[in-house]
């Protein structure tokens, strides 16, 4: 398959005549070409967008509501294609794509409905011995958004950014991931058809190198919602210049596995929570603290259920699939081959062709390996063992991450108090760590992020305050 598809800037779909190729997990090979803009056409963007927030502000709420019905519609009936098109750009099976979007277009329901609720608040001063005051406090658009979405949910993780800006009255400047790109502008061709207004919803490509600095720094922007590396997460701060921010940036999510746990209910929810879309997900299960009274049970649950996962093209509908490039295949394979060579044990796994890695499960990991801390956003998952329950919070807490954790036990009493230890923005009780359901906030603390997701707490984020204070 080979994708053209042009940027979206000023109501009109571009391009300047340079390209940039997007290359497939799947083979390596190109699958289509982006626009490579530039400085140029970065600044038309921004400009547009601040041109035209006035107007589409002042549009009732049922008037831009109306617009991202027919936008979600054309994404329902396009699902097949957008599906298509993350299998061969993001490595994401068909099935999973097609998911994807349905939840992306249930998250613009949603929102909507949430934005429905958004009232005014009227207060007095008498609680101040103050009379002949009244306040009323509305939320308002804070102006031009600049959404930057990861590869591995190109569509949801795009739209939970833009449907909340957009509905309550900001224009957007929307950044996909290079993997991701193809997705962007599919999604941009369909908000065309939506006849969305000029300058209201703007999406840009590019190389990251060309157009990076000017994306983030630019004058024009209000806020910056993004979802990626830590690494660039932690440059955005340094380059935002005091911009309103929404972080949303890795994860080394645990498991902890209690002595009394449910092992046969525990294996499942591992099983998906770690090695789902190959593991390529900051809130994918990414290490397991267990007591070792029941280490050598799980591990021997795990191993079987390992083994049935089927490694393959994503067109096949296959669960471990090909990581997203070489690089990050090399990365996974570092932090196994340095746990192995401390004599940790290898279970199952630690089979290669090129980027499709097998999943590989790793016994014995001790906190001097740097599997035990680092994030490998791929298909391995490793076995702590530990003495005690302060140990395993110990071990997590110890982590420069805090995103989110599970805990397995059947003693509600030991979980409460276990999770009120755990230094993450959710912990999960019996369950795998996940984002989601949306209506819920989703938050990361340490360098796992910066902010509050979720369908409410994104609206409060794009949104501030404005007071009307009536003298009578």
């Amino acid at each position: 398959m080979n994708w053209t598809l042009d940027a979206l800037i000023d109501g009109k779909l571009i391009n300047n005549g340079e390209w940039l190729e997007i290359i497939s997990p799947i083979d390596l090979k190109p699958c289509g070409k982006v626009p490579a803009l530039k400085a140029k056409e970065i600044d038309l963007a921004f400009k547009s967008a601040r041109q035209h927030k006035r107007e589409w502000a002042n549009l009732t709420l049922f008037e831009r509501i109306k617009y991202l019905e027919d936008w979600s519609a054309l994404l329902l009936k396009h699902k097949a294609e957008l599906a298509k098109i993350m299998a061969y750009e993001v490595g994401k099976n068909l099935k999973d794509g097609e998911t994807e979007v349905l939840r992306s277009v249930e998250y613009i329901e949603y929102t909507i409905e949430e934005a429905k609720r958004i009232q005014p608040e009227a207060l007095t001063g008498d609680g101040w011995n103050i009379k002949n005051k009244m306040g009323i406090f509305t939320r308002v658009p804070r102006g031009v958004i600049l959404a930057i979405s990861p590869y591995n949910y190109p569509v949801n993780l795009s739209i939970s950014k833009i449907a909340p800006s957009l509905v309550v009255g900001n224009t957007v400047v929307f950044k996909p991931a290079t993997n991701g790109s193809l997705v962007g502008l599919y999604m941009a061709k369909l908000a065309m058809e939506a006849n969305f207004p000029r300058g209201v919803f703007n999406v840009v490509t590019g190389r990251g190198r060309d157009i990076g600095d000017l994306l983030v720094s630019h004058h024009e922007i209000n806020l910056i919602s993004f979802t990626g590396s830590v690494e660039v997460g932690n440059h955005i701060k340094n380059m935002a210049k005091g911009r309103e921010l929404v972080l949303e940036l890795g994860g080394k999510d645990p498991a902890l596995v209690l002595a009394d746990a449910d092992l046969h209910k525990t294996v499942k929810e591992i099983i998906g929570g770690a090695f789902s879309y190959s593991g390529q997900r900051c809130t994918a299960i990414k290490r397991v603290l267990v007591d070792e009274t029941v280490a050598d049970e799980l591990v021997k649950l795990l191993k079987p259920e390992v083994e049935k996962l089927t490694m393959g093209s994503p067109l096949d509908n296959h669960t471990i699939i090909p990581l997203i490039d070489l690089n990050s295949a090399d990365f996974v394979q570092g932090l196994i081959d340095d746990a192995l060579a401390q004599n940790a044990k290898l279970i199952v796994g630690n089979k290669r062709e090129c980027n499709l890695m097998a999943a590989t499960l790793i016994d014995h990991v001790t906190t001097d390996m740097r599997l035990a801390w680092e994030e490998p956003f791929g298909p391995v998952l490793p076995i702590i063992r530990c003495k005690t329950e302060e140990e395993m919070v110990k071990i997590a807490n110890k982590s420069n991450f805090g995103l989110q954790a599970s805990i397995f036990t059947r003693n509600i009493n030991k979980a409460f108090h276990l999770a009120h230890e755990l230094e993450t923005g959710t912990v999960n009780i019996n369950g795998k760590s996940q984002r989601g359901p949306d209506s819920f906030p989703f938050l990361g603390i340490k360098e796992s992020g910066q902010g509050v997701q979720g369908i409410k707490e994104t609206l409060n984020s794009v949104t501030r305050i404005k007071g009307l204070v009536i003298n009578y």
